[in-house]
């Protein structure tokens, strides 16, 4: 059985959004879409309220779903689209959902004047459990902002998609991770960008200047190698992919921002924990997830 592109559905402008996007993915790869409606059931005196009713709070369980999935077959008629109700918390319905999904999309919402974006806490849930990539797409982005400026000098969905960006930790690189950005490039047919950033250890900061200058220069040209000796095998196993490398001083985290706002997709990796630790997202790909512009990519690693 093929895996799905599934999608968290509760009828809000984000998830719609996120159905939209994931419709766009679809066709790419040739994938149905499945679109997951996790409702929480309400206790019996809450739903024979006359404010809610049980008649009316079915009327909106079912409605939402069919609606926006004969919207999804209007605008993509090639695409299969399938639905899925399913009661519980959203949290955990989702990460679970996620399991025989080749991407779980979810929505996020604007932050106007704060410059950052909203990740509710059952998105970062979900991120924080799926065993699968989870990407997270911003309310407000339009099909046209992850494409290149066209002739007139605005983005169109008629021009090429700007680049993926990958984030990449050249202390502990991961296969799945490196993967799954190669694999979205070659899809679109377009530039991957590497972006690692990195910074001296704290140490260098009781260096002179004149040391500190020359530590960081060769820390500089270490790093670049590095990111270098990584990508060479995946380069060969996607030869088709132009593969930009850069390697910066400098919060990564930031460096991954500042690309996003010329960014199709940006990748970031989240590491499972097996320990009693819990689920972790990490400070750079949490920072990603708040100030990115550009929809963002999150795959679980070892």
């Amino acid at each position: 059985m093929p895996r799905t592109i599934t999608v968290g559905l509760d009828g809000s402008p984000e998830s719609r959004v996120a159905a939209e996007w994931a419709a766009r993915e679809a066709e790419l790869c040739g994938l149905p879409v499945k679109l997951v409606h996790v409702w929480e059931p309400v206790s019996e005196p809450m739903a024979q309220a006359p404010i809610l009713g049980a008649e009316t709070h079915q009327h909106w369980t079912e409605r939402v779903p069919r609606e926006a999935a004969e919207s999804l077959r209007l605008r993509h008629p090639g695409v299969e689209v399938t639905t899925e109700q399913l009661p519980g918390r959203p949290g955990d319905i989702l990460a679970d959902a996620a399991k025989d999904a080749e991407l779980l999309v979810l929505g996020s919402r604007g932050m106007s004047g704060i410059g950052g974006f909203m990740v509710g806490s059952v998105g970062l849930s979900v991120v924080a459990h799926a065993e699968r990539p989870v990407v997270l797409v911003r309310v407000g982005k339009q099909v046209a902002d992850e494409h290149r400026m066209g002739p007139a000098g605005i983005p169109s969905a008629a021009t090429p998609f700007r680049p993926v960006v990958l984030g990449l930790d050249t202390a502990s690189p991961h296969e799945e991770l490196i993967e799954f950005a190669f694999a979205a490039a070659a899809l679109r047919d377009i530039t991957l960008r590497v972006v690692h950033g990195w910074n001296p250890p704290p140490c260098y900061a009781y260096c002179g200047p004149s040391v500190d200058l020359e530590l960081r220069g060769s820390l500089a040209v270490s790093e670049t190698t590095a990111v270098a000796e990584i990508l060479r095998p995946w380069r060969q196993r996607f030869p088709d992919v132009e593969v930009v490398e850069e390697s910066r001083y400098g919060t990564p985290a930031q460096h991954l921002v500042d690309a996003s706002r010329e960014a199709s997709l940006v990748v970031v990796g989240r590491r499972v924990r097996h320990s009693p630790l819990g689920a972790h997202i990490g400070p750079v790909t949490h920072a990603v997830l708040h100030h990115a512009a550009a929809p963002v990519a999150v795959v679980p690693h070892d």
